[in-house]
C-alpha cells in the first residue's frame, strides 16, 4: 500500500503553501485570494527516510452559491478516502470556525489518521493559542505550524510518517511516459481526461479557465503505464487577467516542457488559432511529440469531404510542420477519443525508437547514391556513413566530407526519406552533419 497524505480544511488556510513546503517545489499556484485550489493535486515528499505522496485539495465549504463548491467537495472526499493519513489544516489567526466544525465530521466519518496542523503560528507566543482547536473533538494531536517559514512542520511529519504502512517508494513516476493535453481554454481537455478515465478527476464547467494547476493521472494501454497531465487553458498573454491565471499558464507551459507527448486540443468550431499555433510551434522547438485533436466535431456540418479541407487547413496554418497526426473527436459522445490515446501512444512508439546502424546505412545511402547532394562551389559532397545519436527525439548524424555546404533543401529531402521508411509519424527529426 502506498503513503498518501491529503491535506484538507476550508479555503485560505495555507494548503498549498504546505503542499510546496513539503514536496520542495512551487509547484501549486498560492494566492491570497479563497478558493484558487479546485483539482486533487500531487507530488512527491520524503522525511526521515520515508517516502510518500501528498495531496492537495481545494477548500471544503458548504452552504456557498460558488459553482465550484460542490465540484471541490466531491474531490477533498475523494483525497480522504485515498489517503493514508490526513493533514487538517486550520488557520490559528481566525481561531475556531464553523466551517472547521462541519469538516471535522466529514473527517469523523472516514475514519483514517488525522493530524491538526494550526498554521500561521509564525511566533511562539501564538502557539498557546493552538488549544482552541481540541474544541474540534477529534482524537488528533494538534500541532502549531507556520507553512510559510516552516517552524513547526518536522514535528508534524514526525508524527506522520509513523502511521505509514511501508517505506515508500523514492519516486514512483520515474520512466513513466507522461501525455500532456494542451490547449485554449474551455475547448475541452478536462473533459477529455474524465472520459478516458472514467471518473471526475478534474473539475469540468462551461466557465473558461476551471482547470488552474496541472492534474497528474495515471493511465493504462497495451500493458503499459502513462501519465496524463490535464493543465489550464493557455490564452495570450494580452488577455491574462490575473495573477491565478499567469501562474495556470506557466504551469501549463511547465508541464508541456516536462512532457514526451502533447495532445494539442483544438475547438472544432472554432479552428485553428494563433495560440493554437504558437503551442505547436513551442512544443516543436522542444522535441515534443505531438497529436492534434479536433474536439466538438460532432458540432460541425458535414460532408465526406469536411475532414480533409479542415486537415489540409490546418497543415496550412501549422506549415511547415507537416508530421501531426489529425484526430477528429467529440468528448461528448466518446467518439474516437481512445483512437487519440492509441495514436499518442504510437507517437510516442516513434520517438523512443531506435534504428539499427547498419539497417540505416543500407537503406539511406542507397537514397544517397540515387540522389547525391548538389555540388557547391564545384565541389563534390560525399555523405559516407549515418548513425542515430542519443537525444530527446529521433535525431541522426550524416558524416560528410563538406557537411557546410549541405543545403536546406537536400536535408529535407533526407529527412522526408527518413520519414518514409522508418515512420516518424507525430515527432520532429533532427539532422546533424558532421565532418568525416
Amino acid at each position: 500500500m502506498a503513503n498518501i497524505v491529503a491535506i484538507v480544511g476550508r479555503p485560505n488556510v495555507g494548503k498549498s503553501t504546505l503542499f510546496n513546503r513539503l514536496i520542495e517545489k512551487r509547484q501549486a499556484i498560492m494566492d491570497d485570494m479563497p478558493g484558487v485550489t479546485r483539482d486533487r493535486h500531487y507530488g512527491y515528499a520524503e522525511w526521515c527516510g520515508k517516502f510518500f505522496t501528498v495531496i492537495d485539495t481545494g477548500g471544503y465549504v458548504t452552504g456557498s452559491e460558488d459553482k465550484f463548491e460542490s465540484e471541490i467537495r466531491k474531490q477533498v472526499k475523494l483525497a480522504i478516502d485515498e489517503a493514508s493519513a490526513v493533514i487538517f489544516m486550520v488557520d490559528i489567526r481566525d481561531g475556531l470556525t464553523g466551517f472547521d466544525k462541519e469538516f471535522a465530521n466529514v473527517l469523523r466519518i472516514s475514519k483514517k489518521p488525522v493530524f491538526i496542523a494550526a498554521n500561521k503560528t509564525d511566533t511562539p507566543d501564538k502557539s498557546i493559542m493552538s488549544n482552541e482547536f481540541y474544541g474540534l473533538g477529534l482524537d488528533a494531536e494538534i500541532f502549531p505550524v507556520s507553512a510559510e517559514n516552516g517552524s513547526g512542520t518536522g514535528e508534524l511529519l514526525d508524527a506522520v510518517i509513523q502511521v505509514f504502512p511501508s517505506e515508500g517508494q523514492e519516486d514512483p513516476d520515474a520512466g513513466i511516459p507522461r501525455i500532456a493535453i494542451v490547449g485554449r481554454p474551455n475547448v475541452g481537455k478536462s473533459s477529455f481526461l474524465n472520459s478516458l478515465l472514467g471518473t471526475e478527476r478534474s473539475i469540468v464547467t462551461d466557465e473558461a479557465g476551471t482547470t488552474r494547476d496541472a492534474i497528474h493521472s495515471y493511465y493504462k494501454m497495451f500493458g503499459k503505464n502513462f501519465i496524463l497531465i490535464d493543465t489550464a487553458g493557455v490564452r495570450k498573454k494580452g488577455k491574462v487577467k490575473d495573477d491565478v491565471e499567469f501562474y495556470s499558464v506557466l504551469r501549463s507551459l511547465r508541464a508541456l516542457e516536462e512532457s514526451d507527448v502533447c495532445i494539442i486540443v483544438i475547438d472544432a468550431e472554432r479552428g485553428v488559432e494563433s495560440q493554437d499555433v504558437n503551442l505547436i510551434s513551442l512544443a516543436q522547438r522542444q522535441g515534443k511529440g505531438m497529436v492534434i485533436m479536433v474536439n466538438k466535431w460532432d458540432l460541425v456540418e458535414k460532408d465526406s469531404k469536411t475532414a480533409d479541407k479542415y486537415r489540409k487547413l490546418i497543415m496550412e496554418k501549422i506549415a511547415p510542420i507537416d508530421y501531426i497526426p489529425v484526430i477528429f473527436a467529440s468528448v461528448l459522445n466518446k467518439q474516437r477519443i481512445f483512437q487519440v490515446m492509441e495514436k499518442a501512444v504510437e507517437v510516442y512508439g516513434n520517438k523512443t525508437k531506435k534504428i539499427p546502424t547498419s539497417q540505416l546505412n543500407d537503406i539511406m545511402l542507397r537514397e544517397i547514391e540515387h540522389y547525391p547532394p548538389p555540388s557547391m562551389k564545384g565541389k563534390h559532397i560525399q555523405i559516407k556513413y549515418i548513425t542515430q545519436v542519443t537525444a530527446r527525439f529521433p535525431s541522426f548524424a550524416f558524416f560528410c566530407n563538406l557537411p557546410q555546404y549541405i543545403q536546406g533543401s537536400y536535408e529535407r529531402f533526407l529527412e522526408n526519406k527518413l520519414r518514409e521508411h522508418f515512420t516518424f509519424e507525430g515527432v520532429p527529426v533532427r539532422l546533424i552533419f558532421r565532418k568525416k
